[in-house]
């Protein structure tokens, strides 16, 4: 977690806010450098779920 958070520029809290599906606003160039750290796609990091706030 502490790797992915300072490759993409961000604490280890608010990377662990994300992952908890905690955050309220996620970046585009946020998600760009998460898929670039993670060697990923953005829809390998998101899904949506019918009826959740948002």
């Amino acid at each position: 977690m502490n790797e992915v958070a300072m490759g993409v520029g961000i604490t280890a809290a608010n990377l662990a806010v994300l992952k908890n599906g905690r955050g309220e606003a996620v970046y585009s160039s946020m998600l760009e450098a998460l898929c670039e750290v993670l060697d990923c796609q953005v829809g390998d990091l998101l899904r949506w779920e019918p009826g959740a706030p948002g």
